[in-house]
């Protein structure tokens, strides 16, 4: 669940990141002058034991295709023509309905209690992760120390995630030199990045620690609960179809929050598809106008509250549209 500005890594975590075998340097990071300086703050201000920081840092390893891969422009690039057949496909679509099946109670007690869609949950787990296949085999101690000191660009935000692992690792009582993930340090199943798993996942399961690894039910209840923190709306709808008559009003906002009301739309043009399933309260939620160019030309789109909060799992609209999408084959 790592995200760069708008766009995605969700596909470089399901296509690329996740079959390569790293590409290791040796480089003593225990005696770098920034890495002391964390290592000293970790100590002062969270009661690290020095002598094992400076152990762990000095074997760290250094991934230079962690920084190839950082730096890649490739999720800029992709449309939802070719981003759509990614994750919305039969394929995807049959194993996230047996994922359903073979966790339905814990997933009715999820939707329950959270007010989450078990649709949803079961979408975002098929798309982060395929349900489990995909989850990443890089050390996450080893890609966030590399992020973190070696590249500038984003230095601070991996460093802060470095932290954030760091007690975690402490919090839950595992071992960072077995704790794998993706290139940029997502973890498990629902690809929760450090400081997420921190301050969303749950233990679902009731057995004292939170285990998004193995933990099916931890998996659930954490996706579930990040998006009640996020301010899904329960029984609310996630997008509409549309059709614009003033294709110059898309985007007029450039962003992914709902900026005005369905009525709003419909008197500049905009005409939904289904009008008949929206009741004139329903016109009066905010929405955000999307285009997205589809396989068979330009689509057009209302992004409701639920379809943001999708977002804040994955800042692209791309990502949201497909765990919707795959959300509702899910239920047929």
């Amino acid at each position: 669940m790592f995200v760069i500005k708008k766009y995605f890594v969700s596909v470089c975590f399901v296509l690329t990141f996740s079959s390569l075998v790293p590409q290791v340097v040796h480089a003593n990071y225990a005696q770098r002058t920034d890495v002391k300086q964390f290592i000293k703050e970790m100590v002062d201000e969270h009661g690290f034991d020095r002598a094992y920081l400076e152990s762990k840092f000095a074997s760290a390893k250094k991934l230079d295709d962690v920084l190839e891969s950082i730096a890649k422009p490739a999720e800029k690039k992709l449309t939802w023509k070719r981003y759509r057949p990614i994750f919305v496909t039969d394929k995807r679509s049959e194993k996230g309905k047996k994922f359903i099946r073979d966790n339905k109670g814990m997933l009715m007690r999820a939707e329950k209690k959270y007010g989450v869609p078990m649709e949803i949950i079961a979408a975002i787990i098929g798309v982060e992760s395929y349900y489990g296949k995909h989850t990443g085999k890089y050390t996450i101690f080893d890609s966030l120390t590399t992020l973190g000191f070696d590249y500038p660009k984003r230095g601070k935000f991996f460093r802060d995630e470095l932290k954030q692992f760091l007690l975690l690792s402490k919090e839950e009582n595992i071992d960072i030199n077995k704790m794998t993930g993706s290139y940029a340090g997502a973890m498990g199943m629902p690809q929760f990045i450090s400081s997420s798993y921190r301050r969303y996942a749950v233990d679902f399961d009731g057995d004292g620690k939170r285990d998004l690894w193995n933990s099916l039910p931890d998996v659930i209840g954490s996706v579930a609960n990040y998006f009640s923190r996020h301010g899904w709306k329960k029984g609310k709808d996630v997008a509409h179809p549309v059709t614009v008559k003033n294709t110059g009003i898309v985007k007029q906002k450039n962003t992914l929050k709902p900026y005005v009301t369905i009525a709003q739309l419909e008197t500049q043009g905009v005409a939904l598809k289904q009008a008949s399933k929206i009741s004139k309260s329903d016109k009066e939620q905010m929405a955000t106008l999307l285009k997205l160019k589809g396989k068979e030309g330009d689509e057009y789109w209302l992004g409701l509250k639920n379809f943001y909060v999708i977002t804040r799992y994955n800042h692209s609209e791309l990502y949201a549209m497909a765990v919707y999408q795959l959300s509702e084959k899910l239920k047929h």
